[in-house]
């Protein structure tokens, strides 16, 4: 890393603000930046740290001024965390500006340097930013992104008029006052003769943080104070104009493809993007959108990854924070879980209950407002609109059998992925994904390299591969013909010893290898089969993933073995529907729904199945994160392990393995 002054060495800041020091996010950033915050006077070589324009930035101004020392002016990046920094959580980003603040244009920031000067002709880099766009707007992510997508708009027409926190810098800096923010209403209807106007009120001000410039005596017969913690990009769909005095929602308003009306001089106002009516006359450059936004997101913030603690570029973030928006959005009211055994639900309250505890009740007669989740299996359990639970296909290092917890869960709102009689929402988001933007696509296909680099699979089992005999081999994969997928995702054929006699009569001159279900293998599961006259090779205690290496073929009846060789690239038949058939990827002979009539790429499939619909959970920051994290995890280690009494109960379950459904 090239460290501040062209050394090795730290450059010391000198910070008269407490927050630089009690916030460890923020101090970490600065460090990994090449910077150390420091008490005590400066020196030569040192720089003095101010936090924007906060209340206490005089101190460090007095001291930089009598010690002639530099100052660095830090604040919080534009995409910045769940919540406002006044609840207590961490930015994920920061802006550290040597030249003025973003948000006062009395003096050049580094970001307007950037936009006035940076050639920002980079094809890749305007990509990313048009991409980034993109996925900003369908994540529904925001500066602060608990925000509820499905929070519904007042009906489209209006004109929308930002307030701001009362005394904010970036008001202060732009020379606004109680008076420019009453001219924009006015404003507003004249341009707009006889619409709506809706007046929306700073995230602080609902939670009651802060106060606004606007209250209840601005409201009439056309103009609406609006509070509802709306998606801004929900917001922004229906209105017909949008004016600001220097809010972020004034750029937003520009990447959701307004012309917004700006009263004051933030950043993004002076580019040929907007409506000045307070123009910095030295910006006179005129940019496109993707520039704007590859400047101000892309190239001026410093990035942070808290799974990695290291600095990252914004599509990790947007990684993250799409991760961290899903579980907030699903799990704020609340849940309430039945058919949980008890051993699953300390993960279940892992993942699901950071916001609000999880409540475990068989058969709840209220739901008191919170959501309702039932394991899939268990039904007749659910109320109307339950959410059914399930293992995520990238589960853990170990088996669910063995009570090991799980790294990822797929909670479905629709159906669940293994019983096709009805839709699911993982048939939604393949359908959805059979068409990709270019970042979506690379990802997933980064993702599907490092599953294969990496080995992984479902469970992460070791062992050997046996030696195989030479000739065209086909994998027959075992499974617990119990289990639900089989009860519900297969018809003619719904046994082990019928799957093999199906692929040895297809298949009469190939090397047949079958792969016993590891639970079955570890005598936890009933439904061991005698595979000798059919199979050449029983591959016991063997790693899967191993095993695909060395075969052409696998024939399943829904094991997720199909999907695991799919991304290997071998050729996959089907006996049954499983969630990966019916897609134009495998060859079918079982009965897959007619609905499945979307053409996905393998791309496509592994978004929709590891990306889009699981939920995960990092078990050393105890965090909701995306699935690189996991496959970090699982690559590199260590992983928590099932704990003394769980193995103890796993040993007890293989002497009732018939009983299974008591622990299932």
């Amino acid at each position: 890393m090239h460290l501040p002054g062209g050394n090795d060495r730290p450059e010391r800041l000198l910070a008269y603000n407490g927050g630089f020091f009690t916030q460890r996010r923020v101090r970490r950033i600065l460090e990994l930046t090449g910077h150390r915050i420091v008490l005590g006077l400066p020196r030569d070589g040192d720089s003095v740290a101010i936090w924007g324009n906060s209340p206490t930035a005089h101190r460090g101004k007095a001291m930089a001024e009598k010690y002639d020392a530099p100052v660095v002016r830090v604040e919080d990046a534009f995409l910045r965390s769940l919540h406002p920094g006044r609840r207590g959580e961490p930015p994920i980003g920061l802006n550290v500006d040597r030249s003025g603040v973003h948000f006062d244009a009395s003096v050049p920031s580094d970001l307007e340097q950037i936009l006035s000067t940076a050639l920002l002709d980079d094809s890749a880099m305007l990509a990313q930013a048009r991409d980034a766009m993109a996925r900003l707007r369908d994540s529904h992510l925001t500066k602060y992104s608990a925000v509820d997508p499905t929070v519904p708009a007042p009906d489209p027409g209006y004109v929308l008029v930002v307030d701001q926190t009362f005394g904010d810098a970036s008001v202060t800096a732009s020379g606004a006052d109680r008076a420019t923010f009453v001219d924009m209403p006015v404003q507003a209807q004249m341009d707009h003769p006889g619409a709506r106007v809706l007046i929306k009120t700073h995230p602080e001000m609902r939670l009651g943080l802060r106060a606004g410039y606007f209250d209840a005596s601005d409201a009439s017969d056309r103009i609406t104070l609006f509070d509802a913690p709306i998606s801004p990009w929900t917001l922004l769909d229906g209105a017909v104009g949008v004016y600001t005095v220097s809010s972020q929602l004034g750029f937003e308003a520009m990447l959701a493809g307004h012309r917004p009306h700006v009263f004051g001089q933030p950043f993004y106002a002076g580019w040929g993007l907007s409506e000045d009516f307070n123009p910095v006359p030295r910006r006179t450059r005129k940019m496109t959108l993707a520039q704007l936004f590859a400047g101000a997101m892309i190239i001026y913030p410093k990035w942070y990854d808290p799974f990695e603690d290291a600095l990252c570029d914004l599509p990790r973030v947007l990684d993250i924070m799409e991760a961290q928006a899903r579980a907030w959005r699903a799990d704020h009211a609340g849940w309430v879980a039945s058919g949980m055994r008890l051993w699953k639900r300390k993960s279940l309250q892992k993942f699901f209950g950071a916001e609000v505890g999880v409540r475990f009740d068989e058969a709840p007669k209220a739901l008191d407002g919170r959501r309702h989740m039932v394991w899939a299996s268990k039904a007749g359990l659910e109320h109307a609109e339950a959410v059914r639970i399930e293992d995520g296909f990238l589960r853990s290092q170990g088996l669910g059998a063995e009570l090991t917890p799980p790294l990822s869960l797929v909670a479905d709102d629709l159906g669940i992925y293994y019983d096709p009689s009805a839709p699911s929402r993982l048939e939604h988001w393949i359908a959805t994904r059979e068409t990709l933007r270019a970042d979506q696509t690379r990802r997933a296909e980064q993702l599907i390299a490092r599953l294969v680099d990496g080995n992984l699979s479902k469970y992460n089992l070791n062992g050997p591969a046996p030696d195989l005999p030479a000739g065209h081999r086909v994998l027959v994969p075992g499974q617990v013909e119990d289990e639900a997928s089989i009860l519900t995702g297969t018809d003619a054929v719904r046994t082990n010893l019928d799957l093999l006699r199906a692929a040895r009569a297809a298949r009469p001159n190939a090397v047949l290898i079958y792969k016993p279900h590891p639970d079955v293998e570890a005598g936890l599961r009933a439904g061991t089969v005698d595979a000798s006259g059919l199979a050449d090779v029983v591959a016991s205690n063997a790693d899967p993933t191993a095993l695909l290496a060395e075969v052409q073929e696998v024939w399943t009846m829904t094991s997720l073995l199909g999907f695991e060789a799919l991304l290997r690239g071998v050729r996959v038949t089907t006996l049954g529907a499983p969630f990966y058939a019916g897609w134009g990827l495998t060859e079918d002979l079982g009965q897959c729904p007619e609905r499945r009539r979307a053409g996905p790429t393998l791309a496509g499939l592994v978004h929709a199945a590891l990306i889009d619909y699981p939920r995960y959970h990092d078990p050393i920051t105890r965090q909701p994160c995306p699935v690189e994290v996991i496959v970090d995890r699982l690559t590199h280690g260590p992983l928590p392990r099932a704990g003394i009494a769980n193995r103890g109960l796993s040993k007890l379950q293989g002497v009732f393995a018939t009983w299974s459904g008591l622990w299932r």
